[in-house]
């Protein structure tokens, strides 16, 4: 596929997938998304006229992602997602483009804004979005929070470090993985570890269980209290949680590190 930039693959990417009557209103749509009645309209008529199916991409239509837009990784969007995004790129370019954005997403339903969110990383002027997204990861849906969290380049790029911090802890509290999490490891911080082995702590405190990826951001950083903390993990965890105790310990400066490794 030569080189594109988002707007075009997304609009690529569709045609190939859509039948002549769907392929029909999305071109009566693109036609008419500066017009915002028009594109309130169409956005909230993508689903019934486009469907839900997922986006048919292989290894080449991925590259070409990352390549137009380093990070972007849509693999897992749907036909409806893609087409929301691209009537929202389309509709008259970066000027008004928030106030648009912020006018979608207060009418929006679940589906809508997964989309939206998603999206972050394709909009113009990336840095005036950072509020919608730490909006998106202080969100109770938990696809919303997704959308944000996962395979998104937006959240490691452009939150700061507390909400970035919060984010994280946020995807343990409600049971999202770590590892779709862009930029995990490179915007691991002390902070960070801190507050991961405080929780961890609590959930020993309660007889609850802990996920073994928290000890990926806890690791580098960890010496003193943590390395006992590792140490229990080793010594009382389950195959997974000791597993990722040493994965954890092997990227830790520590030379006491090395030591419980040599133990384990």
């Amino acid at each position: 596929m030569a080189e594109m930039n988002p707007s075009d693959l997304l609009q690529s990417w569709l045609r190939r997938q859509l039948d002549a009557a769907a392929s029909s209103w999305l071109d009566q749509a693109l036609a008419c998304a500066a017009d915002e009645r028009a594109l309130l309209k169409h956005i909230g008529l993508v689903s019934r006229r486009l469907g839900k199916s997922a986006l048919a991409l292989d290894a080449a239509d991925l590259a070409a992602a990352a390549h137009a837009r380093p990070g972007w990784n849509p693999q897992a969007w749907s036909v409806d997602q893609a087409a929301r995004v691209l009537l929202l790129l389309l509709a008259s370019g970066a000027e008004g483009f928030n106030r648009r954005l912020d006018l979608l997403c207060a009418t929006a339903d679940l589906d809508e804004l997964v989309a939206f969110y998603r999206g972050l990383p394709l909009y113009p002027d990336a840095a005036s979005h950072r509020a919608r997204a730490a909006e998106g990861v202080r969100s109770n849906m938990r696809a919303v929070f997704e959308a944000v969290a996962h395979a998104n380049p937006y959240a490691s790029e452009h939150l700061d470090e507390g909400s970035w911090n919060q984010m994280v802890l946020k995807a343990l509290f409600v049971g999202s993985l770590l590892a779709p999490i862009v930029g995990l490891d490179e915007r691991a911080n002390p902070r960070l570890a801190r507050m991961l082995t405080d929780y961890a702590r609590e959930r020993w405190a309660a007889r609850r269980a802990i996920s073994p990826e928290l000890w990926r951001c806890v690791g580098p950083f960890a010496s003193g209290p943590m390395l006992e903390d590792l140490r229990r993990v080793l010594r009382e965890g389950t195959a997974p949680e000791r597993e990722a105790a040493r994965a954890a310990l092997t990227r830790c400066p520590d030379p006491a590190a090395a030591a419980l490794l040599q133990d384990a």
